[in-house]
């Protein structure tokens, strides 16, 4: 079997996979709503909150659709940096609602001062931030935007973080974040088409004077059901078996050892990167812990690279969007131990004709 180490889907283990084929429960039933009331204090533990959990059969895109849809009443602020942040962006406008697009040059972080110098004119309700860029290897500042958006007590502060949430910590009350979003394929190591997000009660408050919000994701009537420990619609009910299954393994790890342990492959990897040669894509001082995105200044033949790889069960990524050969990339994100990236790493090397 092929390990992946690329930004989703990443490794799911067998434990895990086997959580998926538990015999099905009604969603409408008694066992359903235990298991809802055991899952909603294990994601809320996840992210140091006590905002209410949003449980999506979707992707995490389909979440940034229902923080534009329930949230921008006035006009959003889309803070961009990459690709995920741009289509965040698109998601905003192509639902009707009126945004306003910061961009950042691809590889470098949004600043705090950029954010302050734009809410300062009172024209926004809503600000969208993608806290790790999987296609730039970028780490935004999500503890000082936060800072500064607290200044600005009617803004709603919308959170994309699929490709950290699990393996960084983010601390959504501390930090004031109404919505934060995640797929689970990432570093919460689980198959993809779920997603879940926390949703404060501001935010939930800012839904109730928005016209238009659909049904599918609708904060009100989801949360109607909420209290109900149920879901609106059907859910993916393996997918929430296997989540609650996870988050009690990565309790057992140990939330802080987690992500100490997601901080200690990145050094690995940006080490093994810079001492072969590589530049690193993301601008100094803000490379993501879940993930090198890495400057292909060598001219490496990534696609032979990773046919290469595939001999040896393993898979990396090329770059993405308009970095696609500029770059490549390697996520070191999940359950990914150190000992397997290294080996990774070795692999690479010796197809490369290094050492």
């Amino acid at each position: 079997m092929r390990k992946l180490f690329i930004p989703g889907p990443t490794e799911v283990r067998e434990e895990i996979r086997e959580e998926l084929s538990r015999p099905m429960i009604s969603h409408r039933g008694k066992e359903f709503s235990q298991l809802f009331e055991e899952i909603v204090p294990k994601i809320q533990r996840l992210l140091y909150t006590k905002n209410k959990i949003f449980l999506s059969t979707s992707s995490g895109t389909g979440l940034m659709e229902a923080a534009v849809r329930n949230t921008v009443s006035k006009k959003c602020l889309n803070l961009t940096s990459g690709a995920f942040s741009e289509k965040w962006a698109d998601i905003t406008s192509d639902n009707g609602k009126a945004n306003k697009i910061v961009s950042i040059e691809w590889g470098k972080a949004i600043k705090p001062e950029v954010v302050r110098e734009r809410l300062e004119k009172n024209e926004f309700d809503v600000v969208t931030l993608v806290h790790n860029e999987t296609s730039t290897g970028v780490m935004n500042p999500l503890e000082e935007i936060a800072a500064i958006i607290k200044e600005f007590p009617n803004v709603i502060f919308c959170v994309d973080a699929v490709s950290s949430m699990g393996g960084v910590k983010i601390e959504v009350d501390k930090l004031g974040i109404d919505v934060c979003l995640a797929s689970v394929q990432k570093c919460l190591a689980l198959p993809p088409g779920f997603a879940i997000a926390s949703v404060s009660e501001r935010a939930i408050e800012r839904a109730k004077g928005v016209k238009n919000r659909g049904y599918y994701f609708d904060f009100l009537a989801n949360f109607e059901k909420y209290e109900k420990k149920q879901t609106l619609t059907t859910p993916s009910i393996p997918h929430i078996f296997a989540l609650n299954a996870q988050l009690d393994r990565i309790f057992e790890e140990g939330l802080e050892n987690r992500f100490a342990r997601h901080r200690k492959m990145a050094k690995i990897c940006r080490s093994w990167a810079t001492g072969g040669g590589f530049d690193l894509f993301a601008e100094k001082g803000y490379e993501s812990d879940t993930l090198t995105c890495i400057s292909n200044n060598r001219g490496i033949d990534v696609s032979m690279l990773n046919e290469k790889l595939a001999e040896r069960d393993k898979e990396i990524s090329a770059g993405y969007g308009k970095l696609k050969g500029k770059t490549f990339r390697i996520a070191h994100m999940g359950d990914i131990q150190p000992d397997e990236l290294n080996e990774l790493l070795k692999d690479i090397d010796e197809i490369l004709g290094v050492g």
